[in-house]
């Protein structure tokens, strides 16, 4: 039976994607470096570090490690500074109002996210009370498509897997709620996530009942 559901953040729960696009447009700019969003799309659902070492292989650049953090460092920098103009009005279309719906009907819920700076997200959309469990990029050290983060999830909500729906924009993301053994419905073109158990094209459209009714003999 399905008890718990796991939230990525960017791209389901809100979209900081601009947000982030123009954090490492700014730096990599600083550095010479091509960046557009073709290589932009090749960071979606990865952590910082995963991140910076792609747009490094796209522009053949070799960094020592230290320099790679400071880099690293500085667009996380860059981008935290643009989060203070969020507000709860940033919800994507649908997302709170699911949100609600688990609340009042009692299913638990965790965020599940490779972001660093998830909590800092969730204060400014006064998403905290929807959130029984935080997972972040400082709960493990190994990012999607690793299951890591759904796995310590799940343990927090003291559910198993199999009694979990994964929500996911990335392909990575679904790959991960698939290799841990999750059940998951991805937001977003069937080139990338048509591969989860159920898609929606936006969050809109991801209403509970929706879910409950693809996943009928769960609930």
């Amino acid at each position: 039976m399905i008890k718990g559901f796991i939230f990525d953040l960017d791209g389901v729960i809100t979209d900081t994607a601009e947000l982030h696009f123009e954090a490492w447009k700014k730096l990599a700019d600083e550095m010479g470096w091509e960046f557009d969003r073709e290589v932009n799309e090749k960071l979606r659902g990865i952590s910082r570090m995963d991140s910076i070492k792609v747009i490094m292989d796209y522009n053949k650049v070799s960094l020592d490690e230290k320099t790679i953090v400071d880099l690293a460092t500085k667009k996380n920098d860059i981008y935290v500074a643009s989060l203070d103009q969020m507000t709860p009005e940033d919800y994507l279309p649908g997302a709170r109002e699911l949100l609600t719906h688990l609340r009042t009907e009692g299913f638990s819920v965790a965020l599940g996210s490779a972001s660093k700076n998830a909590l800092k997200v969730l204060q400014q959309l006064n998403a905290m009370p929807y959130f029984d469990v935080i997972g972040d990029g400082n709960s493990v050290s190994k990012s999607k498509p690793e299951p890591d983060i759904f796995l310590y999830a799940a343990e927090k909500l003291r559910l198993p897997p199999n009694n979990c729906i994964v929500v996911e924009d990335a392909e990575k993301g679904i790959d991960a709620a698939k290799t841990g053994g999750f059940h998951s419905v991805g937001i977003g073109p069937k080139d990338r996530v048509g591969h989860a158990d159920l898609r929606f094209d936006t969050m809109k459209e991801a209403t509970l009942f929706e879910i409950k009714s693809h996943f009928a003999d769960l609930f």
